[in-house]
């Protein structure tokens, strides 16, 4: 079993209560209410199958998102996308930059695909530089990038994005991008790669409600592309009712939410910026993400002695490029982030 964060079952069973979770980068406001009212009402239609396209949810995103809804593929969470995505298209090779989140490779090893670590700097920061574009060769038959980066919460510049794109353009390679947290960075639009769309069919999007809108337990993501053939074969790949009545209510439901997802990106950025300094303040060395989580670096078996103070932590030991004494951690509220630290202080004295 590959390691995640969220674990909280394998803490109650250790520890007898839940714990304080920082190592799964969710909302720290919670799930909005109208969200929870609306995946409780799709409870009377559960004697009906779910919808298999998620048509009203499609519908949805486009109309937000200004798009066409046949640009839109609605699946199990962005996980259940990958590895839909990989059956798909069963690319022989793919090039990722390392550290960055598991399933991607995970996905393509189910098809035997030869997969290249970019190992990115330790020393500058696992900035994704322009030496990476020369990477990208004809033999490449697909590229995974993250933008903010799990776990290093750094985004890809929009420039050097666009260079990438080209790049893969020019190679006939798929570029997969998952763009998961990029709502949580201070000026998403600066980031979005819906305008970059309609002029690159080679170009998939990957997002999720589950980090911005608290639903992980409903799992519900989305992929975008200008190439509806494509999306109907990623389509096929999963099985046909993928996505519950509850999950697509939900999801529309949360597209309305504006207010909310402006008082999460407020929280996040002053919080964000505050536990940055904090945690450098204790003398850790920490890289200045942009979303809601960061990534630093302390003394091997940290993440084992918070859990004595009710903590969770992401040990990042099991990312490439990365050892026992790196640490991702959420960024939650304030009165949340203050216990964390006091914890920090305790255990690293």
């Amino acid at each position: 079993m590959r390691n995640h964060g969220g674990d909280w079952r394998s803490y109650t069973e250790q520890y007898g209560q839940l714990p304080l979770d920082f190592s799964a980068n969710i909302s720290p406001l919670g799930t909005p209410q109208q969200v929870r009212k609306a995946a409780l009402r799709a409870l009377d239609r559960i004697d009906c199958y779910p919808d298999p396209y998620c048509r009203d949810l499609c519908d949805a995103i486009a109309s937000a998102l200004h798009i066409p809804p046949d640009w839109c593929l609605c699946g199990n969470g962005a996980a259940d996308l990958l590895f839909r995505i990989a059956l798909a298209v069963k690319p022989n090779t793919a090039l990722i930059p390392v550290p960055t989140f598991s399933e991607y490779e995970a996905a393509l090893q189910t098809v035997d695909c030869a997969v290249t670590h970019y190992a990115l700097s330790e020393r500058d920061d696992f900035v994704l530089s322009e030496r990476f574009v020369a990477q990208i060769t004809p033999e490449i038959d697909l590229v995974v990038l993250c933008s903010p980066n799990n776990p290093t919460g750094l985004t890809i510049p929009p420039e050097r994005m666009r260079r990438i794109i080209e790049r893969c353009r020019e190679t006939s390679t798929l570029l997969v991008v998952d763009a998961c947290f990029q709502e949580f960075l201070d000026d998403p639009e600066a980031h979005s790669l819906i305008p970059q769309l309609a002029d690159n069919p080679h170009l998939l999007v990957i997002k999720a409600f589950t980090k911005l809108y608290a639903i992980p337990g409903l799992r519900l993501g989305y992929c975008l592309s200008a190439n509806p053939a494509l999306l109907e074969r990623i389509h096929d790949m999963g099985q046909p009712w993928a996505v519950s009545v509850a999950a697509q209510e939900a999801g529309i439901a949360a597209l309305k939410e504006t207010e909310y997802v402006q008082n999460v990106r407020r929280i996040v950025r002053e919080q964000r910026e505050w536990l940055y300094s904090q945690l450098c303040a204790l003398g850790l060395r920490v890289i200045p993400g942009e979303a809601n989580y960061l990534l630093f670096q302390s003394r091997a078996g940290l993440a084992e002695a918070l859990k004595k103070h009710g903590i969770l932590i992401r040990c990042c030991a099991d990312y490439a490029g990365l050892d026992e004494t790196w640490y991702r951690t959420a960024v939650r509220t304030e009165e949340e982030n203050t216990r964390l630290l006091t914890a920090l202080r305790e255990v690293i004295g």
